[in-house]
């Protein structure tokens, strides 16, 4: 209420000021305003016209007072006062900052607007961390109840995991949240004084905005990022466990070899069919329509047709590589490009630290497993030909 006060005076002020400036003899503003020794003022033309004709002393037309004289003095500060009153109550000017006042009442209103649906947008963010956090949280159940006797400790650190990381991003939404909430208040303070102000016009002359508080800055919301969230609870988490607990994996990983007839003439496997480095001489294979020919590609012998199966690929620490898995019937003999639509579900690694899903184009992946695990792959294959392999120092591209 002070500031509203605060903000309504100037417009009474201004009316005894126009007072305070207005000729006695005309009863309007002063035109070249004059000072008589009384310390009276009156516009020049005015006081010469009273004393026109007059003979021997001359008086004061306010006060009385007799002067020896016609003499006065022109007082341009009161000259300079005057001009400034009659500019500040012109129609234009008048209108201008009506036209002023609408429009920061207008600017107001769209940015509570805005804020409102921020808040709105905000509150649906929470709802959705809070839901997405009671499924991830129902997965984490599923996956350890049939470990449950043994694995006990492992799922309640998961568990206390994922509470932390989800009371750290409500807590993000719950901190912009207040502060747009405040952001509001504030506008909607400054949206009364203006109001108040605008009413008023109706009775007195507006001369100046009303003095607004600035209203603090909030930064848009940051998006939540549902994938980022979710990886690491949305990842196999029984196999992650599997090094711990081998014999109550279910599944436990597949036992793949490779199929030497299906690889590329710069790939060398090992006896055991576990391991196939590329090399920069040719190795010669016995001719057969399974094998790659443009491609440095290799498929395992064992396929699936259906079900959840997992099985582990050593990549080392090369930059550069392609895993996954493939229809039974690609394309072995020309250059294509790694996709679904070719029949691959294939995994890249590019500049060492770039992982993306093998789509048209790819897809950037962000995975949650620590650095130190990155050499060691878990892959999923729902069906297709799957692969397993170690990899050391030689570059293999394995596809």
């Amino acid at each position: 209420m002070a500031a509203a006060a605060a903000a309504a005076a100037p417009p009474s002020t201004k009316g005894s000021l126009r007072e305070d400036l207005t000729c006695a003899i005309c009863c309007d503003l002063f035109r070249e305003p004059v000072m008589l020794a009384c310390m009276h003022h009156f516009c020049k033309p005015c006081i010469s016209r009273y004393w026109r004709g007059a003979q021997g002393p001359v008086t004061c037309p306010q006060c009385r007072k007799e002067f020896s004289g016609k003499q006065f003095h022109t007082n341009y500060l009161v000259a300079a006062m005057v001009e400034k009153v009659r500019a500040t109550t012109s129609h234009t000017y008048i209108q201008n900052l009506e036209k002023q006042l609408r429009e920061t009442l207008e600017s107001h209103r769209l940015k509570r607007e805005n804020y409102v649906d921020s808040i709105r947008r905000e509150k649906d963010k929470m709802e959705t961390i809070k839901r997405l956090g009671a499924d991830l949280q129902a997965r984490v159940k599923g996956e350890f109840r049939a470990l449950h006797q043994i694995l006990h400790d492992e799922e309640t650190c998961m568990l206390e995991q994922l509470r932390r990381e989800q009371e750290e991003e409500l807590d993000k939404v719950q901190r912009h949240l207040e502060a747009t909430k405040r952001a509001v208040r504030e506008l909607e303070e400054n949206m009364g004084v203006l109001q108040q102000a605008s009413a008023a016009t109706d009775n007195i002359v507006l001369t100046e905005l009303p003095q607004i508080r600035p209203c603090a800055r909030v930064d848009a919301a940051t998006a939540f990022d549902i994938n980022a969230f979710s990886s690491k609870y949305m990842a196999p988490l029984q196999y992650i466990t599997w090094r711990k607990m081998f014999k109550s994996l279910k599944p436990g990983p597949s036992p793949l070899t490779f199929d030497v007839d299906t690889a590329h003439p710069s790939v060398r496997v090992s006896r055991d069919k576990t391991v196939a480095v590329e090399c920069d001489s040719m190795t010669w294979y016995t001719e057969n329509n399974k094998r790659f020919i443009q491609c440095v590609n290799i498929l395992a012998a064992q396929g699936f047709h259906s079900g959840r199966h997992y099985w582990e690929v050593e990549v080392g620490s090369k930059p550069k590589w392609d895993l996954g898995v493939a229809s039974e019937a690609v394309d072995r003999h020309s250059r294509i490009k790694l996709g679904p639509e070719s029949g691959y579900w294939t995994l890249r690694l590019r500049n060492s630290s770039q992982y993306s899903a093998g789509t048209q184009p790819w897809t950037r992946l962000q995975l949650g497993f620590p650095s130190e695990a990155r050499r060691i792959l878990r892959l999923r294959g729902e069906e297709g030909v799957i692969l397993q392999c170690r990899r050391y120092e030689s570059a293999l591209l394995v596809q």
